[in-house]
């Protein structure tokens, strides 16, 4: 379980208790309904109508010209998105928020800190701690209570704890414990709790167990189970080498609590602690921890997809009212675009079947359906990401210029014409050839790209079918690489064990979550793999990038 988002979640939880008579706080602020009915869900943590109720308030909001009302939703609706995971479109409400508040009116400098600390929030959790750091300290400048600050410069210890900075942490830590001890046992005990174990991380002579029971004895007092889950993590974890039973004690401890308080990720946690201690009972562990694992993912599979579709509902919503409509007309205007397209395709390919009915013989039926098969997978690997290209950008220049729009379609249609009168494959260039290039063209003056193992012996033996999913798989892992992970160096290695070839794939990027890869274009990729009897594992809890493990039979 990790500290920080005890912190984070109290902060929240301090802002929206306090939070009730600010709903509207402003003199000239115009009564909104919709407002307080987002509000009342957001306190029952019914967030998906929360949302749909802010998007309208936010509406109504922006027709009477009211900024503070607007900046206000937009915050709101950025701590849903947080919550759910959708970080980088809670960070854009949160800075769009930012520049609707008042800095001169003190009445609002609770929105403001609240604001800065929801940015900090998401920086932290995309891994920009310094960005984070500043965040926080803003936060701080612009907080009314001492409590608030000191959950701040927590929050700030916290990064300089997962950056391994831990003297800078513990520095942080001893400014405000003994101003903690005085005003808030709940927030001492968990302050004394983690500064002990980074003492130890810093220090593996130093013994932290006196004052994490010392923690763990205020927060079993005041029934903070929450802070009793954090202490026997850290307890176990430092029992670990030097008393593995006292460490799996611990271990089964933090599993109880995480039961009662239903915190699944801390369930996992511990099961995971529970499997390496108890070597007797491993594989009923691990078969335990896999099993929660996979049910957790997929019940958050389905909200995040369920929030998805609200979102993109409030966002219809949204562009259906906006008074700007040349926008409106840029996006009418690709859908149109998109539309004729796919019509384009569809006689396209038509003609083309009975071309290839009337032209091959009965008993070639199974290699046409092949062709037509082949010929799909082309028609959306090249004209579906050179429509998306064109998509993107009308929908982001501000200066729209529809004849760049036209040749670009033209350029895309030119493409989808070449395929039509591809032939098959060239047999003359080898496997390993064709991925070393296909890797090599991704490289550039910002991205550097490497193969291992890629020797023609690699391939043999291996289908062309199969040839031809590995090559999509491993362009699809490159097209996700450079839309989104921000990376600088790729490495794909190539080995073959057996009757098995595996893939490890690894990027020193941004990363990517367990929430997130489904949505990044990365299902296509995991159907390939099952097309091939393979198996692929995605490792996002590392400290920085992404790493995928790739395993398919040979034959």
């Amino acid at each position: 379980m990790k500290f920080k988002s005890l912190f984070l979640i109290h902060l929240l939880l301090s802002f929206y208790s306090c939070s009730k008579h600010n709903k509207n706080n402003q003199p000239n602020e115009i009564i909104n309904p919709d407002y307080d009915k987002a509000f009342d869900f957001n306190v029952l943590k019914n967030y998906d109508s929360s949302y749909i109720y802010y998007g309208k308030a936010l509406e109504i909001f922006k027709q009477n010209k009211d900024k503070f009302g607007e900046a206000k939703c937009l915050l709101s609706m950025s701590k849903i998105l947080t919550t759910k995971g959708n970080y980088f479109k809670a960070q854009d409400f949160s800075l769009k928020a930012k520049l609707l508040f008042d800095k001169t009116d003190t009445t609002q400098y609770y929105h403001i800190g609240d604001n800065f600390n929801n940015l900090g929030m998401i920086a932290n959790n995309l891994r920009n701690y310094r960005e984070a750091r500043d965040f926080y300290n803003s936060a701080i400048e612009y907080s009314e209570s001492e409590a608030s600050k000191m959950i701040l410069f927590a929050n700030i210890a916290n990064i300089y704890k997962e950056e391994k900075k831990y003297t800078q942490a513990i520095k942080v830590y001893n400014s405000i414990i003994t101003k903690v001890e005085k005003v808030d046992s709940l927030m001492f005990s968990r302050i004394l709790s983690n500064l002990s174990y980074i003492k130890w991380l810093d220090n593996n002579n130093y013994n932290p167990e006196p004052n994490i029971l010392k923690a763990l004895k205020i927060q079993i007092k005041i029934d903070d189970k929450m802070g009793q889950n954090g202490s026997y993590a850290r307890l176990s974890d430092y029992f670990k080498n030097k008393d593995p039973q006292k460490a799996l004690l611990y271990a089964k401890f933090m599993q109880k609590i995480a039961q009662e308080v239903k915190s699944v990720d801390d369930q996992l946690e511990a099961i995971q602690k529970i499997s390496i201690l108890e070597s007797e009972n491993f594989s009923t562990n691990f078969n335990k921890y896999v099993s929660l694992r996979d049910s957790i993912q997929t019940a958050r599979y389905i909200d995040n997809n369920k929030f998805a579709t609200i979102v993109y509902g409030v966002e219809e919503k949204k562009l259906e009212i906006a008074e700007n409509k040349n926008k409106i007309l840029k996006q009418k205007f690709g859908l149109v675009i998109l539309a004729l397209t796919l019509i384009i395709g569809f006689f396209w390919n038509e003609k083309r079947k009975k071309n290839i009915r009337r032209e091959k013989e009965q008993e070639k039926q199974i290699e046409v359906k092949n062709t037509e098969l082949k010929y799909s997978k082309k028609v959306h690997d090249v004209v579906a990401n050179g429509i998306y290209q064109v998509m993107t950008k009308i929908e982001n220049q501000n200066d729209f210029n529809k004849e760049q729009a036209l040749d670009e379609l033209e350029f895309v249609y030119e493409k989808s014409r070449d395929i039509s009168y591809e032939n098959t494959d060239s047999h003359d260039e080898k496997f390993n050839e064709k991925i070393s290039k296909l890797v090599a063209s991704f490289k550039n003056d910002e991205i550097n790209t490497f193969t291992v193992g890629n020797q023609e012996e690699t391939w043999e033996n291996v289908t062309k079918s199969t040839q031809t999913e590995i090559y999509q798989i491993i362009r699809e892992l490159l097209v996700n690489m450079k839309k989104h992970s921000e990376a600088n160096n790729v490495v794909f290695k190539f080995e073959k064990i057996n009757n098995f070839i595996n893939i490890n794939y690894a990027d020193n990027g941004i990363g990517i979550s367990d929430e997130l890869i489904f949505k990044n274009g990365l299902s296509n990729t995991v159907s390939r793999i099952e097309n091939i009897n393979g198996k692929i594992t995605f490792e996002t809890k590392t400290e920085k990038g992404l790493k995928v493990y790739i395993s398919f039979p040979v034959s």
